[in-house]
């Protein structure tokens, strides 16, 4: 059975000049692709959210370098690429009370679909409601991403 929650890490920068620079250098210098990524902003500090090509192994360079992180479950949607798609889904998701705790969009696709990156307040239902209404959850062979066993 395929895996369809994402292991995503979540790091956290110093917001100054660089850090963003030495965290993306380091990936880069282990051979490793970022699928996604998304940063934000927050009191002085990014959060930077990355798909990564190879976990364990970003996970290493990022704990030798000593950067905070941990690693999160998120879900990766294919939706159609129409306007209102996004609040239909969302919409889904309200009416079963299952919150979004945040969310990216992947750009480049060239499938005439949208890929949206969700973390739920509860990841298994949401994926349950997504597939039950027609939604392709992608896993991480999809992605090109390798992740260590559970």
């Amino acid at each position: 059975m395929k895996k369809l929650k994402l292991k995503q890490i979540s790091i956290f920068l110093e917001n100054a000049p660089g850090r963003l620079y030495e965290a993306t250098e380091a990936l880069g210098a282990a051979g490793l692709n970022l699928r996604s990524l998304s940063i934000s902003d927050i009191s002085g500090f990014g959060v930077l959210r990355i798909l990564v090509s190879d976990v364990a192994t970003a996970r290493r360079v990022i704990m030798e370098k000593q950067f905070p992180a941990r690693v999160d479950e998120v879900v990766a949607a294919e939706i159609v690429d129409t306007p209102g798609s996004l609040a239909k889904v969302l919409k889904l998701l309200m009416e079963n009370k299952v919150n979004v705790d945040y969310m990216y969009a992947l750009a480049g696709t060239s499938s005439g679909r949208a890929v949206m990156v969700f973390c739920f307040s509860d990841n298994d239902l949401a994926i349950r409601l997504l597939q039950e209404n027609g939604i392709r959850i992608l896993d991480a062979e999809s992605f090109g991403i390798l992740e260590s066993p559970a």
